[in-house]
């Protein structure tokens, strides 16, 4: 069944799955949008406080959000987002990382001028064998099944 706002109840949290972050992808990226050395050259990368390659923060929320299109945007009725609220990079993510992903939804409001939709706030976290990596805090609209 389609995900709708009506099925987005504070407390409720969603299994996004896992993603393994692919170094070809994770350079190519930093290459392209974030070439800070640590990112993108190995050698420095070594000289860096990260003592070798680590993923551009951006390329780490790219990885999420493409958790939540599959694991649960794909199948909803999602008309985008307002905005975030909050990212936090926890832990440096490296070549070869396994990420597990979470939403959990911690407020939902109908809109008082458009009873088609409402929006809800949502907590995420990418998380590495149990510890989180990255959080991040945004609102999420969501059309209505019936409207009212």
């Amino acid at each position: 069944m389609t995900l709708a706002f009506e099925d987005l109840h504070p407390g409720r949290s969603y299994d996004l799955g896992t993603i393994v972050v692919d170094e070809a992808e994770m350079l190519d990226f930093a290459r392209r949008y974030d070439p800070q050395p640590f990112h993108i050259d190995r050698e420095a990368a070594l000289r860096s406080p990260f003592g070798g390659l680590v993923a551009s923060g951006w390329f780490t929320i790219a990885l999420f959000m493409r958790l939540y299109v599959e694991g649960m945007l794909s199948d909803s009725t999602s008309q985008g987002s307002p905005g975030g609220e909050e990212f936090r990079w926890l832990s440096p993510v490296r070549p070869g990382d396994v990420l597990a992903g979470w939403i959990t939804v911690e407020d939902a409001r109908a809109s008082q001028t458009r009873p088609d939709r409402g929006t809800a706030l949502m907590r995420g976290q990418l998380v590495r064998d149990g510890s989180p990596v990255l959080t991040v805090a945004f609102r999420g609209l969501f059309g209505r099944r019936v409207s009212l």
